[in-house]
Order: C-alpha cells, then structure tokens, then sequence
C-alpha cells in the first residue's frame, strides 16, 4: 500500500520526481500524509526531508496560512521551518527539514527526570515563540512535538489546525469582519416577550450527538426528499390542517389538582431546564452553540469542551500540562474519552468537580454534576501511577531494612538513577498552574520559562 501511494504521488506531483527520492511513508493523519525522502543537493551530499502531502480537499485558504505560519515563525525557537513547496493542480506537498526523532510512547517509561524537565521547557520555548506571532496552534500533542533524544533537539509541527489572535501577525489568520444582513441585524434585537437574553445553558448539550452541522437535515427541502427502499419520502406540505376543537366532557375532564402544574420561571429564564439533570424541547430546538472545537481528544481545554466561543493561547498551555502529566505519571494517553461530556468529568476527577463548575462560571458555562468530586493531590496520583510511592508498610519496611544495612551496601534502584526518587515540589506547582481550569489565571508560556523549575535552564 505504501508504495502504491508513493506512485500515486509521484503521479499527482510530477516536479517531485525530478528532485527527491521518495523513501517510506512515516506518518498519516486526517488531514495529510508524511513521506521520508532524500535529496542530492549542488555540493554532492545527500540530505533527508520530509514531505507532507495535504488531501486534495483542504481548502486553499487554510494550506496558505499553514504555509504562512511555517514562514514566519519556523526555522527557530524549536519550531519547524519550510524549505520548498510544491503544487500541481489541487495536490500540495510541503517539504520541510526531516528530524528523525522516537515515539513518545516508546520511551514514555525510560525518560529521566532531567530528560522531562528539558522537554517541557522546550516545548514551552515553542508555545511562548508562536503565542508572540498571535498564532493558536489548536493541536498540541506529543506526536505534533518532535523529539530526538539522542541529539537534545525539538520541533513543533503541524500548523493545519492553527487560528489567530485578535492581534495575530499572520495575515491569513486574521478573522474576517463580515457584515450581517438586515434580516438578521432586526431579529437578533432582543423584544419586549423575550425578555433577557438567555442564560449559558449547562455544558451537558447535545454536541455529543450530533457533532457536525452537516448531519443536521436541511429546513427546507424538496417535496420528494429521496428514494429509499423503493418508497419515496415526502416532505410535509405547508399547510397547515385545521383540526376541529374538540370539548372535553365531565367525565374525560382533568380535575384541578389532576392538571399538571406549570412551573414558573425565574428572572431572565426562557426555559425550566435550566441547572436540571434534563433537557427541555425548548432547548431541544434551539440552534447549537458554535465554538471552535478542532483538536484532539484527551487535550481539549475545558472551555473547548464547554464550547467557549472566547478561546486564547492558554487551550494551548492546557495541553502542555496534560503532556506533562503524562510525563510523571508514565500514563499515555492520560484522558481517553469518547466525546466532550466525559472528557469533561475526567477532568473533574483530577481538578475537583466545584473547581471546574467554579472556573466555568467564570467563562459564562453553567456545568451540573451529580456527584460531588474531590480533588485529588497531583504528585500523589502521579506517583502512584508512576509507582514511585510506597504505601505505610512499605515504608515502615524500607526503614527497618536501611537500618540493618550498611550504608555502603545500600543500593540505588533504576527509578532512584533517573532522579524519580527526589522529584522537586516545582514540577507539581508548575503542573497545577498549567492546568488551571480558568483561562484567564491559566499561566501563559513567558511566565512558565520564568517558573523557578527552570532557574538553570534561562
């Protein structure tokens, strides 16, 4: 199949064949595929690239800011740079410096302490770099952070993803001021039967089943929708059939205490769901929320999961702090979720469910939940996880032992030599400072280079 695709690219994009050597294909992900190949260059020696192939239907105006962003902020600060690209028709390779680098889960359990301190800091040198061009990359996860362990290098790839600040100094990232329509202008004003606007409606929304706008049927479609199994589907005409009042007589009649209550609603309310552990048919037909969600599981922010239409740098920051809880756990993937509502109460059982519903508040997200979590200490779970914490016995076991022992005869074990045996408080306060649930206390990447974890390392 490989060296199908590599024919098949070699097809698409002609220009490649006269230049590289297409090697193996090293990557591939929803959006493109990576191949390894070399190059022999005017001095005669032969350098390795890779080339990144977006799919045919990548919009153009998303690979030129990709493009855009690789210019303008790659090449240094431990991002990836561009070297040449190349387009023929719809078909775009981007080749960029190859790194060969290993696998974060293949050395996940042989990293030294050292080695996780190194790594996050220069991962954060790349947040902090691209947070300066006012660039979101949206997409921080160990597989989009290149690491050559045998060298000390890194390098943060994969700008497909990326939007801008409001200040962002790439062009192609800068949102578009469209003006609304008349129609829409009158019918957002708020009337007089509407009263306050409506409130922010518990995170518990029904993205998790319908999670594309493009799965949702049409308003208006035509009179004969499909054929389906031989049967056409008629749509419903317009017209609307006057069904005759019927009168209730005394013996079908509800008595007054029989009749169900109508339950009155508080101030700026539109609905009586609200705070519930349902969902009314008002809310039921309102129009989803839109907020940007791209990203992968297990690394939303939680104001990605809430749907916050407000998201900064800091989702980005959020997702360096589950990279670097995995790395002191030795847990790989740390949060796995099958959609954003259990993402969400994973959170909660490391953070605390009234520190998450106390930050929502804070970004104008009501969040319910049935039980009450605690929160739990993060250099005892990641101990524990990592199994760098004895339990009581073992401890009051150890001491008997050491004192028995000579203190030349006392020997160091393999988690002692990587230093996992006396991990600083540091990590664990510049753990809690990325994973603030708030964004806007959130500690931005600048501030986190100056954390005193690094004081050696500036």
């Amino acid at each position: 199949d490989v060296k199908r695709d590599i024919e098949l690219l070699y097809e698409a994009v002609p220009q490649l064949s006269k230049v590289f050597t297409i090697i193996d294909r090293i990557g591939e992900g929803t959006f493109s595929s990576v191949y390894l190949a070399e190059a022999r260059m005017k001095s005669g020696i032969t350098e390795k690239f890779a080339l990144k192939h977006l799919i045919p239907t990548s919009h153009p105006i998303r690979i030129a800011a990709e493009l855009q962003c690789l210019t303008v902020a790659g090449g240094k600060e431990n991002v990836m740079g561009v070297t040449y690209c190349f387009r023929k028709d719809d078909h775009i390779v981007i080749v960029m410096p190859y790194m060969e680098h290993q696998a974060f889960v293949d050395i996940l359990g042989s990293l030294s302490f050292e080695e996780v301190r190194q790594y996050i800091y220069h991962l954060l040198k790349a947040l902090a770099h691209i947070h300066h061009f006012g660039i979101i990359h949206r997409d921080i996860k160990p597989s989009n952070f290149l690491y050559n362990r045998l060298e000390k290098r890194y390098a943060l790839v994969d700008f497909g993803l990326a939007q801008g600040t409001s200040d962002t100094q790439i062009e192609l990232l800068k949102a578009p001021t469209v003006k609304r329509p008349l129609e829409s202008r009158s019918a957002a004003r708020p009337t007089a039967s509407s009263g306050n606007k409506a409130p922010a409606c518990a995170s518990s929304t029904a993205e998790s089943t319908t999670q594309h706008s493009s799965t949702a049927l049409p308003k208006r479609s035509l009179s004969v929708a499909r054929m389906k199994y031989g049967k056409q589907l008629v749509r419903p005409t317009a017209r609307k059939t006057v069904v005759p009042k019927r009168r209730a007589t005394p013996a079908k009649a509800l008595a007054a205490s029989q009749r169900p209550k109508i339950s009155r609603l508080g101030p700026g309310l539109t609905c009586s769901c609200y705070m519930t552990d349902r969902v009314c048919n008002v809310c039921l037909s309102r129009k989803q929320q839109v907020a940007p969600r791209a990203g992968t599981p297990g690394f939303r922010a939680p104001e990605v999961l809430t749907k916050c239409s407000n998201q900064g740098t800091a989702i980005d920051i959020w997702s360096a702090g589950v990279i670097l809880l995995s790395l002191l756990s030795a847990r790989y993937p740390f949060f796995k979720a099958s959609d954003d509502l259990v993402a969400l109460t994973q959170i909660m059982t490391i953070r605390g469910s009234k520190e998450t519903i106390r930050a929502a508040k804070k970004f104008g997200k009501a969040v319910l939940c049935s039980h009450e979590l605690p929160t739990q200490d993060l250099r005892t779970l990641c101990e524990r996880l990592r199994g760098t914490q004895p339990s009581a016995e073992d401890k009051v076991k150890d001491l008997d032992s050491l004192d028995k022992q000579h203190p030349l005869d006392r020997g160091t074990t393999e988690e002692d030599k990587r230093g996992w045996d006396c991990v600083p408080n540091a990590v664990y306060d510049l753990l809690d400072k990325l994973l603030d649930l708030n964004p806007a206390t959130r500690i931005t990447a600048p501030k986190a280079l100056h954390h005193p974890l690094f004081k050696d390392l500036r």
